[in-house]
């Protein structure tokens, strides 16, 4: 069982970057798989109605964004896209240089929530290459 996610973050060369893998589970209780906790510093929730886009940017901080509804396509300066559905995990940590623009396809709205993580929390992102 795995969760699907992207991390983006600011490479060298002042350029987001991302790869895609999955968020780290291990067996639990009841048959449910589980992810290791870790400390976040607030949630917030935002809603972009269907259609929308936003230009080139940077995210303000750190933070997980959690994408409950709506299908979104991501461009870094490279040219190079990918998209996030409802139930993927974003790691957005491209806080710095020429960022990432994105933009809603289909017909729902984009339903998230944003959760800034504290500093050194341990993310359980799993590459799919295999390296976290």
């Amino acid at each position: 069982m795995t969760i699907r996610c992207v991390r983006i973050w600011t490479g060298e060369d002042g350029n987001s970057a991302f790869e895609e893998g999955s968020i780290a589970l291990a067996e639990g209780e009841r048959g449910d798989f589980i992810g290791q906790p870790g400390r976040v510093r607030e949630i917030s929730f935002r809603e972009t109605e269907s259609g929308g886009s936003f230009a080139w940017h940077q995210d303000p901080v750190p933070r997980y964004v959690l994408t409950l509804s709506g299908t979104l396509e991501f461009e870094v300066k490279s040219g190079a896209r990918f998209v996030i559905r409802p139930g993927d995990v974003l790691i957005a940590q491209d806080n710095t240089g020429s960022g990432h623009k994105w933009r809603l396809i289909g017909d729902e709205p984009w339903r998230r929530a944003y959760v800034v993580y504290e500093d050194g929390t341990d993310l359980s992102f799993v590459a799919a290459s295999g390296k976290s």
